[in-house]
């Protein structure tokens, strides 16, 4: 019996750490700047540092503590996420920011490694054995200060696929998106079409005004069903009253069409019952009340003799 409970612990465990393990595999290298000296992006002392975006491509929180940043192929586990920051666990689709200035002492997002200008720079995510690879890209050495390097989409792109990436100058088209979707929908497929098939309004309005009426028909209909079926449990509850109070009439079918002789009878015998009652309260009997006779509180035992002379 323990072996079993032992055997089902073990498993249990086993398929935690796989689950935790699959959804890791949904953390992924965003975008990267090198070099941080021309756009606003500061880190939280102010400073301009050179940055990674993670993005969480599950649909599902997803906690990144005890996983591994480096830049680094020949030591994975160079910067250990730490443990215990409940700023660690990302939302479903969002995105967090590393800072890469090498000074880990000033917070969990802040790395213990740098990046070097003009040289190809390698990034990688490992899980928490220190050997399962996550995520890794090669930066370009092209790339210059103030540019990002960025997937064309969010999370879209196998690991270490260069064709999913692009650099990002800050340009309109090429805009750098921190802690933000790679692609901004300024627009609306389903908005435009509306706009270009209907552009007063009008059909929207009469769609609106159907979709009103439509909706008050149906209360209407709702309301007037349960009207219904509340009426005849009604019927029913009383009809089951008469029956359990008058079964002949009900057998009769005279249940629901009572004479008026019978509703006479039934008030003349109310009348002459509390007429009575009323009378009988008008009578005041006198009775003689005796007590049983006791030495013990006659009086004749009180009186004492007085002494003769």
């Amino acid at each position: 019996m323990k072996k079993r409970i032992l055997t089902l612990l073990v498993v249990a465990v086993a398929g935690v750490i796989a689950i935790s393990a699959q959804g890791r595999r949904g953390l992924k290298i965003n975008e990267v700047m090198i070099v941080n000296d021309s756009t606003s992006v500061v880190d939280d002392f102010g400073q301009y540092s050179a940055w990674v975006e993670l993005f969480n491509s599950t649909f599902g929180p997803l906690e990144i503590s005890s996983v591994y940043l480096t830049n680094d192929p020949a030591n994975p586990t160079l910067y250990p996420v730490p443990l215990g920051d409940v700023n660690t666990e990302i939302p479903t689709r969002q995105h967090v920011i590393f800072w890469a200035d090498g000074q880990p002492n000033k917070g969990t997002f802040h790395t213990s490694f740098t990046f070097k200008p003009g040289e190809d720079n390698y990034i990688a995510i490992y899980d928490a054995d220190g050997k399962s690879l996550i995520d890794e890209i090669v930066v370009p050495g092209s790339l210059l200060p103030g540019q990002t390097y960025a997937r064309k989409a969010d999370g879209i792109g196998a690991v270490g696929d260069a064709d999913a990436w692009e650099v990002r100058d800050g340009s309109d088209e090429k805009y750098i998106t921190p802690s933000s979707n790679n692609i901004i929908k300024s627009t609306n497929s389903k908005v435009d079409m509306f706009a270009e098939q209907d552009p007063r309004g009008g059909g929207m309005a009469v769609m609106a005004m159907c979709i009103v009426f439509a909706a008050l028909l149906v209360l209407a209909i709702c309301f007037n069903i349960i009207n219904k079926i509340g009426a005849s449990v009604s019927a029913k509850r009383k009809e089951k009253a008469l029956a359990e109070t008058m079964p002949d009439a009900v057998a009769d079918g005279r249940a629901e069409h009572d004479s008026g002789e019978v509703i006479a009878a039934i008030s003349m015998a109310l009348h002459d019952h509390f007429d009575a009652h009323d009378r009988e309260n008008t009578v005041l009997t006198i009775n003689k009340v005796r007590r049983a006779y006791s030495p013990w509180s006659s009086k004749i035992y009180s009186l004492r003799e007085l002494p003769r002379r």
